[in-house]
């Protein structure tokens, strides 16, 4: 019977929880429907309690908001704080996404093999910045064909044609932020202009 009463328990605590954390990452409820293919009004019946949680609905939630199911139910904490991504490969390239929760920006790790290099530029809508971690990296922007090496980064709006791979010498490996609609990247801060010597 005990069993019974915190199971029941535990079901009630489901939708405050998936509030909290929509509302905690700010997600929109019409952002996490987009996401998860789950209307709107039966988003907002779960998390008031209304809607009866069921691994049909919580499934979808727990991979769009990058969330164990169990972090959904409240399943004891196991203490252990690393993040578990599952790298995917997409066209020969080793992607791992970054970003725990949809929105506008995206963000990945990629590691480009050596075997990329023939350029075939593309066009869509978005804006990209890119940061080179290792390797060389090659990219074709429009008219542009440049080498970023360690360090290196790029910001650029993709409906431009556009390409990056290796040099064809050994795998890249860069971070990607993609902003799906065009969205930009904010610096809030630049470092200042250091004094020349004797100044």
């Amino acid at each position: 019977m005990e069993n019974a009463s915190a199971i029941a328990a535990a079901l009630a605590e489901v939708g405050p929880r998936l509030k909290r954390l929509r509302t905690e990452r700010g997600v929109t409820l019409a952002a996490l429907s987009e996401a998860t293919g789950i209307s709107k009004s039966t988003l907002s019946r779960l998390e008031s309690g209304e809607r009866r949680p069921s691994l049909e609905l919580l499934l979808p939630i727990s991979q769009a908001h990058q969330v164990p199911l169990d972090e959904l139910v409240g399943a004891p904490e196991v203490g252990d704080p690393r993040v578990r991504l599952t790298p995917q490969r997409v066209n020969g390239n080793v992607v791992l996404p970054l970003t725990r929760q949809p929105g506008p920006l995206q963000t990945f790790k990629m590691v480009l093999p050596a075997t990329r290099s023939t350029p075939e530029p593309c066009t869509h809508e978005g804006y990209e910045w890119l940061y080179v971690l290792s390797g060389r990296l090659r990219l074709i922007l429009a008219d542009h064909d440049l080498i970023l090496g360690p360090g290196e980064a790029a910001e650029f709006d993709t409906r431009l044609p556009h390409w990056f791979g290796s040099t064809g010498q050994g795998p890249v490996e860069v971070l990607s932020l993609f902003g799906r609609q065009g969205e930009r990247m904010h610096v809030r801060a630049r470092p200042r202009p250091r004094d020349k010597p004797g100044h």
